[in-house]
């Protein structure tokens, strides 16, 4: 269930009734910061007021008058500021509370409308390690893909793996060069892979003839040849199985047939580079391919922006398999949607991107293309988290520092724990106090890697959400739930503020999971957890469980169970598995 949609609703009725028309929505619901100014609260009356020419108390007024009769509303009061708060009935919030203990998905309402959305994240390149770099986009587009499928929309995943173009022909030329046999050890294992693209992209960087072989070798690439398509295959499939190891450990829902890289699209890069210069979107000279973004667009040289989607030795670009990706997307694979969870650096190019497909007519205007953008991973100097040598740190030795530091935690907190447990709590823990730390940001912020922030025993952190979880947990099995079965068939008796503001927030998960699914903004769930966190243990300290009447601890053990299921679903919509007892 959504409150603010059911009391937005039930407002537009109001304006209606009213004989209000226009700019109905300049009136906002939102729930309130503290309960003395009710549960939600309605503002904008005065901006409302001032352009249907009433003065903005009577215009309150009336709408109050009309509110009071709503079923789920207890009270209501008008501010001198004229901002409407409203207080909703307590039963009525029982009664939804109760609901929520008989839904698989916690009573959330699936959309009217489902859509195919298509969603581009990781993306990691072929014959590489995949490294911090990559944090963001993996684990924030694997959120998203759960929870717009959580809300019933058709997702297709893709992971639009690098494994292509420039830097594929600099590695496979200087495995030609050095002689090596496709057997070799230095191919099949991706620590070494990785450092001899290091020693292949050195020597092209100071040797001009080597950088001419690359371009050759490329293009034969690109045409099929069968010698350089067998270690390419080689190549790929060695990186696929070491990244699948990392999504594994990182619980992320990415498997190989999400695979679709920039190679897939090869076939097509031809005919949409002539399709573009037969509708005169890009120009050419000799096999030199461009398209002018716009006339308004204009480089810091002065002159117009130009993308460049095939080269004069013949050979494509990331651009123009980029584009043919687009119209893949919509045209066979019949998307809605299309998002990419990309770096911020790369939102110009995105720009264009859009652009060129747009004018194009690959993809109608009713198809959205939404580049959203992420922030970077900062050490605490401000730059690109790295190692202290300057490498970019590997992110499989990020994740198993990060076990390593929690089991030492643990380790320290629990010296009896057996060594089997150790190994899976730390594993849970480390994992997700990772992944739950890039979360809580703003997608579209730069944050600060800290290890103090991150296992912190309070705040917003995974462990401190993990606490509040086991903490209920323990309390459930002192009290033997199996004991109160029959407590679906009470009435529920909930009094004081703590309970009050519990329900309400546990009610609100809808609210942000809508939210979260308009603007790809998983962080608002993680406020979420940790604000329901919070309202738990103000609940815990001052509302008695056992030593209440029956009817009271009846609806506290509800509200108990409730709790546990919100966080535990919450939890799963971020890809974060839940511990339930250490």
């Amino acid at each position: 269930m959504n409150i603010n949609s059911i009391i937005s609703i039930k407002l537009k009725q109001i304006l209606l009734n009213l004989n209000i028309k226009t700019n109905t929505n300049i009136l906002l619901v939102k729930a309130t910061k503290y309960i003395k100014f009710g549960h939600y609260q309605i503002n904008g009356i005065i901006s409302l007021a001032n352009i249907i020419k009433m003065e903005p108390i009577i215009l309150a007024k009336n709408i109050k008058r009309e509110l009071e009769l709503f079923y789920i509303i207890d009270k209501i009061t008008i501010t001198n500021s004229n901002f409407i708060n409203i207080f909703l009935k307590i039963s009525w919030l029982s009664y939804n509370l109760k609901k929520l203990i008989n839904s698989s998905r916690l009573n959330v309402n699936i959309v009217q409308q489902s859509r195919n959305i298509v969603i581009d994240y990781s993306s990691p390149n072929i014959a590489k390690e995949m490294h911090v770099g990559h944090l963001r986009s993996t684990i924030i587009g694997d959120s998203m893909v759960r929870i717009l499928k959580f809300l019933g929309h058709n997702i297709i995943k893709i992971n639009h793996i690098g494994d292509w173009g420039i830097p594929f022909s600099i590695l496979i030329t200087y495995i030609e060069k050095i002689n090596i046999n496709i057997s070799n050890k230095l191919i099949n294992n991706i620590k070494l892979l990785d450092k001899l693209y290091k020693r292949a992209k050195r020597y092209y960087d100071s040797n001009i003839n080597f950088v001419n072989q690359v371009s050759f070798n490329l293009l034969k690439l690109q045409s099929g040849d069968i010698f350089y398509n067998r270690i390419w295959c080689k190549i790929v499939d060695v990186t696929i199985k070491n990244n699948q190891h990392v999504y594994n450990l990182l619980n992320v829902t990415l498997d190989d047939i999400d695979n679709i890289g920039e190679s897939f699209y090869k076939n097509m890069l031809s005919d949409i580079v002539n399709d573009l210069q037969s509708k005169k979107i890009a120009i050419g000279k000799g096999y030199l391919s461009l398209v002018t973004i716009n006339n308004d667009k204009i480089n810091r040289s002065g002159n117009p922006v130009h993308l460049v989607i095939r080269k004069k030795d013949g050979t494509y670009l990331y651009s123009t398999t980029d584009i043919a990706s687009i119209k893949y997307r919509y045209e066979i694979l019949k998307a809605n949607k299309i998002i990419y969870y990309v770096d911020s650096r790369q939102k110009n190019y995105f720009n264009n991107i859009f652009f060129i497909v747009r004018a194009a007519n690959y993809v109608p205007k009713s198809v959205k293309l939404e580049h959203h953008i992420l922030g970077m991973v900062l050490n605490k100097d401000n730059k690109p988290f790295k190692t202290r040598e300057g490498n970019t740190i590997k992110l499989i030795d990020l994740l198993n520092e990060s076990i390593r530091r929690v089991s030492i935690i643990i380790k320290n907190k629990y010296p009896e724990i057996n060594n089997k447990k150790l190994i899976r709590i730390s594993k849970i823990l480390g994992i997700g106090a990772i992944k739950y730390f890039d979360l809580s940001k703003d997608r579209s912020s730069n944050y600060v890697f800290d290890w103090n922030k991150i296992l912190n025993l309070r705040g917003n952190t995974i462990i401190y959400i993990q606490y509040a979880y086991i903490r209920i947990n323990s309390i459930l099995k002192k009290i033997n739930i199996k004991k109160y079965r029959y407590y679906n068939y009470y009435e529920y008796y909930f009094n004081t503020n703590e309970e009050i503001l519990l329900i309400i927030h546990i009610l609100r998960l809808e609210e942000t999971i809508n939210n979260i699914s308009k603007y790809g903004t998983p962080h608002l769930l993680c406020d979420y957890l940790y604000n329901l966190a919070n309202l738990f243990s103000n609940f815990y300290e001052n509302c008695h469980i056992l030593q209440s009447n029956i009817k009271i601890r009846i609806s506290r053990i509800l509200l108990l169970v409730v709790t546990s299921l919100t966080i535990r679903t919450s939890l799963d919509l971020l890809g974060i598995d839940i511990v339930d007892m250490i």
